[in-house]
């Protein structure tokens, strides 16, 4: 267990609203959003239906000022990974978003990155506790 920095806490909380926002616009709004952004619905669905478990994890991580170390790796290795599946989805051509789809993928992808090390930085920052 860790007491978690403030810096933690604030970037796990940033993140699930962040990746709420996304979930509920993916999910609720699919048709509309693939229209937008020149993707597949079915990928902006599946993705929005993982977002909502994923932000009920980091959420629940960020609430807490004692929490395991390993989902909050777990998390940040996520966000690392999500980083870069992100632009290799678009240099792959599985995909052919539209100049503004193009943008948002590459947004989400740097604020994904941010918050990989924001939660990294914070972790190195927290303390180690002992489990009672």
């Amino acid at each position: 267990m860790i007491h978690s920095s403030q810096l933690l806490r604030r970037a796990l909380l940033a993140d699930a609203v962040f990746s709420g926002v996304s979930a509920i616009a993916m999910v609720l709004d699919t048709s509309a959003l693939a229209s937008l952004l020149g993707l597949p619905e079915a990928l902006l669905r599946e993705t929005g239906l993982f977002l909502i478990a994923y932000t009920a994890l980091v959420g629940w991580l960020g609430a807490r000022t004692s929490l395991p170390k390993g989902p909050v790796i777990l998390v940040v290795a996520g966000n690392a990974a999500w980083t870069l599946a992100s632009v290799a989805l678009l240099l792959s051509g599985a995909v052919s978003p539209n100049l503004f789809g193009t943008i948002v993928i590459l947004a989400q992808a740097i604020a994904t990155g941010v918050f990989a090390e924001l939660q990294y930085v914070g972790l190195r920052l927290s303390d180690a506790t002992v489990a009672a």
